[in-house]
């Protein structure tokens, strides 16, 4: 079962489109999904026409388990009215969870166990990542196999990112074990401004070793389909933005197969083609900055 967080320390920048998106095109590709939203705001619960206020099980009570069991992880799943296509929500509560979790042990690797749990029910799981550093975030970025970070094409996103590179860096210090694979997905991309032009410029410049080669353009269907509570996939699969998603999803299921074959499955495996995908280098980056060892410090209590 493979495992991908979508994240970035900048709102606004297409991470719950981008999970709505990805999430689709599996779903059509007869894969069993599994989305989580650990976002407080709950935008993805509400994208899929939930209202986290009528959800029985969310991610908070996940988390406040006292022990872990499969029973009660399968208590905190929702099934959308997609096959295939099924939800952990989340709700306003988790906002105090770093408070709730403080003290414990091993509060970071909470959601990885989690998901062991469901090794045998779900292809592959995409997390909405809150734009906060903290327990949630860490948790999800522990538990992938892979981590997709949206980017809009202009220059504040561009500042979001740098702060996303230098969390991974604060990761491995806190971490030797852990093993960051990242792909920066320019969002938002549209060609006729320059705004769009110069980033994108600047992501080849500055990141060209894990960047996607493709960018998720501007598409006026997207904001529609969130509307109606539906991946754009079943909206309309051959719209341009729909069909910019399912060539990231191809690039990065090429990716997972040379990266954990072991955790792929064959439905997963066999949407891979090779005339339609590409696999580009993955590299550390190499930012220092002087308060990583004190973040390092408390990520390392999260993971311990």
């Amino acid at each position: 079962m493979l495992v991908w967080a979508i994240a970035s320390q900048k709102g606004g920048v297409g991470k719950t489109t981008t999970v709505a998106s990805l999430a689709g095109w599996c779903q059509k590709e007869n894969l069993r999904v599994l989305i989580v939203d650990t976002d407080p705001h709950a935008s993805l619960t509400s994208y899929l026409g939930f209202d986290y206020n009528n959800i029985s099980k969310s991610l908070f009570d996940l988390y406040t388990q006292n022990e872990l069991s499969r029973e009660k992880v399968l208590e905190c799943i929702t099934h959308t009215n997609f096959p295939n296509l099924d939800l952990i929500a989340s709700s306003m509560t988790l906002a105090t969870i770093d408070r709730k979790l403080s003290g414990r042990v091993g509060v970071g690797r909470i959601l990885t166990k989690s998901l062991a749990l469901l090794e045998d029910d779900y292809d592959i799981v995409l997390i909405d990542c809150p734009p906060v550093l903290g327990a949630l975030m860490v948790n999800a970025l522990v538990a992938s196999t892979a981590i997709l970070v949206p980017t809009q094409t202009e220059f504040l996103s561009l500042k979001g990112l740098e702060g996303m590179v230098r969390t991974f860096d604060i990761m491995k210090k806190a971490d030797q074990n852990s093993n960051i694979n990242y792909t920066v997905v320019p969002t938002m991309y549209d060609k006729r401004t320059k705004a769009s032009r110069t980033s994108l410029e600047f992501l080849k410049a500055h990141y060209k070793d894990n960047l996607w080669s493709e960018q998720i353009p501007v598409d006026t269907l997207f904001r529609e389909s969130s509307q109606r509570g539906m991946p754009i996939t079943m909206l309309d699969a051959k719209c341009r933005g729909a069909i910019a998603y399912r060539n990231l999803l191809v690039c990065e299921l090429t990716k997972e197969l040379e990266n954990h074959p072991d955790r792929i499955t064959p439905n997963a495996a066999a949407i891979v083609s090779i005339s339609d995908s590409e696999t580009p280098n993955v590299t550390e980056a190499k930012k220092k900055n002087n308060d990583m060892d004190i973040m390092a410090d408390d990520m390392g209590s999260m993971l311990s």
